[in-house]
């Protein structure tokens, strides 16, 4: 299991000329049983979101169109930066880790999630994140 926020790159299939298809798959090239897939769409270019972590879920997330820039930090600090500009690259999430998220005109966010959606598991306050103690 990854402990870090970092870049998965998945296998291409096709070609320029036909097109390609990349597939994810749980427990194969996806670290976690997919319980949720959720896309955005349409976000205004100077709109920040994000701006929480969570307590158990997971995430792998694509730019299936456009450019993601992610600023992320886990719970001890470290900073970790990433740009989504290519739909086979996906940014694995680990619980714990706050992040920003900036989109370019037009982009599409897909996301594999770990769970369900729960408002519990939650941190929408940068300081409670912070002062978190994990179990």
């Amino acid at each position: 299991m990854y402990k870090t926020p970092q870049i998965i790159e998945f296998n291409k299939i096709g070609s320029s000329q036909l097109g390609f298809i990349t597939v994810a798959e749980a427990q194969k090239n996806v670290p976690f049983k997919i319980e949720r897939v959720y896309w955005t769409y349409y976000i205004p270019q100077d709109i920040i979101r994000g701006g929480h972590a969570h307590k158990k879920l997971q995430q792998i997330i694509f730019a299936v169109s456009g450019t993601i820039e992610f600023n992320t930090e886990d719970i001890e600090g470290r900073k970790f930066d990433f740009v989504l500009d290519s739909p086979n690259k996906g940014l694995y999430i680990p619980k714990l880790i706050w992040r920003d998220i900036r989109f370019s005109h037009n982009a599409v966010l897909l996301c594999l999630a770990s769970e369900q959606y729960n408002e519990q598991d939650y941190f929408r306050d940068y300081t409670e994140f912070k002062n978190y103690k994990n179990d």
